[in-house]
């Protein structure tokens, strides 16, 4: 299963011989970065890969805003009708009952950003209507066989096989958000996890949160043999039709002829040529896990060429700079190059002019308005133009152009049926905490559900609390987590809190039982709060990333009573993974000088800033707004991590984009 950005990546897909390509459009797609395709566009190329008896899916994937439902709502209208895509990826609620209203023929698939990690989870996606569920990248051979052997008939998996990792688990990364606006869950991610960071006051700055690009090369061979997986996914909708067309070849010989020398040596060489990060298996194998995240290299994508050079020569009395590199491979025109790495201020992409040789040198041109490069900066092939995939794009590409004229995208006049609002209730507080604290509380107790401490538990205690499930359930996890809150609702529990909404399956008995749908689901407009309720929730809380004019709208439209954090630390993201080295409940700083610090809880890392969020100013008009529930998180801060005043109100004065 390909990845494709845009038309040329489209093309590599299909004549590198792939049997499914997954896209974006120009909206509420999780990859904005990328060119991506408009539905008429969209229609001749699904029409080519129809004829080649290769699958297209569309990812719909991003988080919809109070106002976006009745805008996705026409676009997926359209695109069911001009594309017929066989099946669109999603990962809010909102777009499964989108697909409902306006009638959408292909199959639904719950994106990775979605965080459905243990086996009732799934059957949550099967009762929901799902096709397919998009397994995390963090899972071992071990637990994706843990859930194929919990998936129920009718739903398959997909695992990703290939491309980068990001260090956070997907759909539990607010860190581009929280620092600036730009949301990975709205598709606009600025990667702050690959900047450079130190730990103490003389430590030096090393990629501490950077990670590897997953490949699992020769290991995917034993995916065939797990029952209910039925795709290989290949990342990369932001790389070129060279990495696409060299990743697609290398996985279908793995496939058919893996299991000979020949057919293994090839595909890793196909690999190497393929232009990406250096590779990692990561955890896949259990007994053998590889740290995805290595402070001792570069984690910028592409082949090494060479290091810059400068000279300086004199022309008509004048000095001039010369800006140069000698090439350690041949460069093709049509090449692209990378100059440094993305959080330095020099760095840019040039596309080679001439036909270099190989350990030729290539003079660069300055560009107006960046920074010369210095000497020693180094130089890496992001993606290429051999001739052979450039006819075969140039072929393909005159099939779809033989296919006729684009047709104008027709209009549509689709309007979502939207819910009726819940009444409004009277504001209540309540504080989590993770261990029940002395003193007084403002408002009523929540806890964190840990299965350790619940033998500490005072009697009768179990009634009085609202439990919080994490954020993040694994699979070996999960029986654990399932006894637990078994043996709490036997308690006299009646009150919980999920924070993934597949985690309700987690209760097969629920009457008597109130349940919450938690912050970190990420939820953001009505149609996905509608979802909620049919599931069984009965009220939630509102995603704390929206911009203030959002989340002062959401509560009237919500067929819910609606809850938001009021005050806290909110973690940047949670993690499975830690690079050696890196101190836990220690102070790390950022290039801007920013302090975060990471805890470990269960098998998930939190990394938290020094600074709250903090929306109390604004309490007036959450409660006016109609808020039923403001939540404080109280958590332990570490001694040796110095409280920052700075005003954490996350996006309340940003444009959310």
């Amino acid at each position: 299963m390909a990845p494709a950005g845009d038309v040329p990546a489209f093309l590599a897909a299909l004549a590198a011989g792939a049997d499914a390509i997954y896209l974006g459009l120009k909206h509420f797609s999780a990859r904005m970065q990328a060119e991506n395709f408009s539905i008429s566009q969209l229609s001749r190329l699904a029409n080519l890969a129809h004829d080649r008896n290769a699958r297209v899916y569309v990812a719909m994937n991003t988080l919809l805003k109070p106002g976006d439902p009745e805008a996705a709502g026409r676009l997926l209208d359209r695109l069911n009708r001009l594309v017929r895509p066989d099946a669109i990826i999603v990962q809010d609620l909102g777009l499964v009952n989108l697909a409902r209203q306006t009638g959408f023929s292909g199959e639904i698939h719950l994106s990775t950003l979605a965080n459905l990690t243990h086996g009732a989870s799934l059957r949550a996606a099967a009762e929901l209507g799902a096709s397919r569920v998009v397994l995390p990248r963090e899972l071992s051979l071990d637990e994706i066989k843990m859930l194929a052997s919990s998936c129920p008939a009718g739903l398959d998996l997909e695992v990703f096989v290939h491309g980068a990792l990001c260090y956070c688990v997907s759909g539990r990364c607010w860190w581009s958000s929280w620092l600036g606006g730009k949301s990975g869950l709205r598709g606009r991610c600025v990667q702050p996890c690959r900047r450079l960071y130190r730990q103490g006051p003389k430590g030096k700055p090393e990629r501490l949160f950077s990670c590897l690009d997953l490949s699992l090369d020769v290991l995917a061979r034993p995916l065939q043999d797990v029952p209910r997986v039925r795709a290989w996914k290949i990342e990369g909708r932001k790389k070129g039709p060279h990495y696409v067309y060299y990743t697609v070849k290398a996985y279908r010989l793995l496939r058919d002829e893996g299991n000979t020398p020949e057919g293994r040596k090839t595909a890793l060489s196909l690999l190497d040529q393929a232009l990406g990060r250096p590779r990692t298996h990561a955890g896949f194998l259990p007994q053998r896990p590889h740290k995805p995240v290595d402070r001792s290299q570069e984690t910028g994508s592409g082949l090494f060429l060479g290091t810059l050079k400068r000279e300086t020569a004199k022309a008509g009395g004048r000095p001039i700079t010369r800006i140069s590199f000698q090439s350690r491979e041949e460069l093709l025109p049509g090449d692209l190059l990378r100059l440094g790495y993305e959080d330095e201020p020099w760095h840019r992409t040039v596309k080679v002019r001439q036909h270099v040789p190989k350990r030729g040198r290539l003079d660069l041109r300055p560009e107006k308005g960046l920074p010369a490069p210095p000497a020693g900066g180094a130089v890496f092939l992001v993606d290429r133009r051999e001739p052979e995939l450039a006819r075969a794009i140039a072929e393909l590409e005159r099939v779809v152009v033989a296919s006729g004229p684009l047709r104008e995208e027709a209009a549509s006049e689709f309007r979502p049926t939207l819910p009726a609002p819940a009444p409004r209730r009277r504001s209540q507080f309540r504080t989590l905490c993770r261990v029940l604290p002395k003193g007084r509380l403002d408002g009523e107790p929540s806890l964190w559900l840990e299965p350790k401490a619940l033998h500490t538990l005072p009697p009768r205690m179990a009634a009085r609390v609202q439990w919080w499930l994490p954020p993040v359930i694994w699979p070996e996890e999960e029986a654990r987590y399932a006894e637990a809150a078994d043996s709490l609702r036997r308690k006299g529990a009646r009150d919980f809190v999920c924070n993934a909404p597949w985690q309700i399956a987690l209760f097969p008995e629920r009457k008597g039982l109130e349940f919450a749908a938690g912050p970190f689901c990420n939820i953001s407009n009505a149609l996905a709060l509608e979802e909620l309720r049919a599931m069984g929730f009965g009220s939630a809380y509102a995603s704390p990333e929206l911009p203030a004019e959002d989340l002062l709208a959401l509560p009237s439209q919500s067929p819910l009573p609606l809850h938001i954090v009021l005050k806290g630390l909110w973690p940047l993201g949670l993690s499975r993974h830690l690079a050696d080295g890196v101190h836990l409940e220690e102070p790390m700083r950022s290039p801007m000088n920013e302090i975060f610090w990471v805890r470990r809880i269960g098998q998930n890392h939190w990394v938290y800033p020094n600074w709250e969020l903090d929306l109390s100013p604004h309490k007036a008009e959450l409660e006016k707004a109609g808020y039923s529930c403001l939540l404080t998180i109280r958590e332990f801060w570490p001694k040796t991590v110095p409280h920052s005043d700075r005003q954490g109100r996350f996006n309340w004065s940003l444009r959310l984009l």
